[in-house]
């Protein structure tokens, strides 16, 4: 008899693959995609609180569309952390920059759960990662490469109330286009609130898309 993964297993497995599969089709176009966004992906960079020097992992990083602004907070002796594992994806980040700002940058490509590297973070960011925020192994080691008080940021696709339906629609269209499942998207934030402290949910675009803001205890809270 073969080996069957058991169910959890499986459909981690087949999340992984369609993932891989919309972002590999995303990859030359996704810059041009999210430019609607950039004032939240600025917003949630500002909410970092980021000092200069510090370390930040880039949560599923994508193309690298955070590192400019990020860097632009952290200054010369900052660092970022970016993890992804779509190798389309990663290769255009390793192109983001060619000068000295690279020698900044630890790109590690790898499902976030898997990923290995060296050292603790004084901060993270989720940037429209809703995979990522639902997979409780992944989101656990992230937190145990962050020091305590660390500052975690996440932003991405929420449903709104239910008599706000031309939001949901537009947030159904946007996650059959980079989700691998809808499952969560009523509380996206659920597996990330109770391992933070001080955590708040701040719902923008009429609801239709969430930023939440927390402080890993350096344990579970």
């Amino acid at each position: 008899m073969g080996t069957h993964l058991p169910s959890a297993a499986r459909r981690q497995s087949a999340a992984r693959h369609q993932a891989l599969q919309q972002y590999k089709a995303r990859a030359d176009r996704y810059d041009s995609e999210l430019e609607p966004f950039e004032p939240l992906r600025r917003e949630a960079i500002q909410r970092l609180d980021l000092r200069p020097g510090e370390t930040v992992i880039d949560v599923g990083c994508g193309t690298g569309l955070s590192f400019g602004p990020l860097l632009d907070q952290l200054g010369p002796r900052g660092h970022i952390i970016g993890i992804e594992q779509c190798p389309e994806m990663m290769a255009q980040a390793r192109l983001r920059f060619s000068d000295q700002r690279a020698q900044q940058l630890r790109l590690v490509q790898a499902p976030v759960e898997e990923a290995q590297w060296p050292g603790q973070a004084h901060a993270a960011l989720f940037h429209f990662t809703h995979d990522i925020l639902r997979n409780p192994r992944a989101l656990d080691n992230v937190l145990t490469h962050l020091a305590p008080g660390a500052r975690v940021v996440a932003t991405g696709l929420q449903w709104a109330a239910p008599w706000v339906w031309p939001v949901n629609l537009f947030v159904l269209g946007a996650a059959l286009y980079s989700v691998s499942s809808l499952d969560g998207l009523a509380q996206p934030w659920s597996e990330l609130a109770p391992r933070l402290e001080g955590f708040e949910v701040h719902p923008t675009w009429m609801g239709g898309i969430f930023m939440a803001t927390g402080v890993w205890p350096g344990r579970a809270p």
